[in-house]
């Protein structure tokens, strides 16, 4: 089994810069991101609510909230809170699915402060009063609604500030989170039926490009650059053989690189 150094290493000669934004894998992409029955919003990136009606497959996810002390502090990187607001948006979801509603408000205190960093703050506003009301409630459809919302509040705004490129940073927080979680849950309890919903190399090679083709002033940066490199060594990690299953050994190697990915997420 590679480790995941191994595969950053294996990547690190003639990584050339991503041209164009791939396409969205169609399973992620919400109805309203459609402007016309065939042209996406160049701003749309994949939906976190997407990604967990998939995940939820895999129940329960695996789910620690010690990490949420460190969103105390804000980064002055950009880039980097976008990042961990779309690890928070994920770690609501996680709650709600493996029945930590009551750890809802905190988290939607650091998704309003990281939103309003991000200069979309006052879009956010009205989620986060919702979120701490469904918590209360503990309805659980409606907190999901309202996760979904927030992200896709943030998006519009960035877009309407004409900082676009940060919401896909944003919704790969998210998806880094959910697999991260997901591939935890998978690895201790595994079969190979649990381990399919993580083999996703088509997401990851999404994302992988998509960074790349960001505004280089983000693209350049070395903990994006790292992301990439560690992307394209999970989207090989994840190709399956055709009429073959994913092995024990394989999701191990999944949940080693998606490990190191959130934690850069995080940082």
């Amino acid at each position: 089994m590679k480790s995941s150094t191994s595969l950053l290493m294996s990547l690190l000669i003639g990584l050339a810069p991503a041209q164009d934004k791939p396409g969205i894998p169609e399973d992620l992409l919400d109805d309203e991101h459609f402007r016309t029955e065939s042209a996406l919003n160049e701003f749309t990136v994949p939906s976190i609510a997407k990604v967990f009606n998939e995940l939820e497959k895999i129940s329960p996810l695996a789910y620690d909230s010690a990490h949420l002390k460190n969103h105390e502090r804000l980064p002055l990187d950009r880039s980097r809170l976008a990042l961990r607001l779309g690890t928070l948006i994920a770690d609501g979801f996680i709650a709600v699915q493996t029945g930590n509603s009551d750890d809802v408000p905190k988290i939607a205190s650091h998704i309003s402060r990281y939103a309003k960093a991000l200069g979309a703050g006052e879009q956010i506003k009205k989620h986060a009063a919702s979120l701490l009301d469904h918590a209360k409630a503990k309805d659980l459809e409606k907190l999901k609604t309202a996760l979904a919302a927030t992200q896709r509040d943030v998006e519009r705004e960035l877009a309407s500030l004409r900082d676009p490129d940060l919401s896909h940073l944003i919704s790969l927080g998210g998806w880094l989170q959910a697999l991260d979680s997901a591939s935890i849950a998978v690895d201790k309890k595994f079969t190979p039926e649990r381990g399919f919903t993580l083999f996703r190399e088509d997401v990851a090679d999404y994302y992988a490009e998509s960074i790349g083709s960001l505004n280089p002033a983000i693209s350049s940066r070395p903990h994006i650059v790292k992301m990439r490199l560690l992307l394209q060594g999970l989207r090989n990690a994840m190709v399956l053989a055709e009429d073959t299953q994913p092995t024990a050994e394989q999701v191990k190697e999944v949940t080693e690189v998606s490990a190191e990915l959130v934690k850069i997420a995080r940082k």
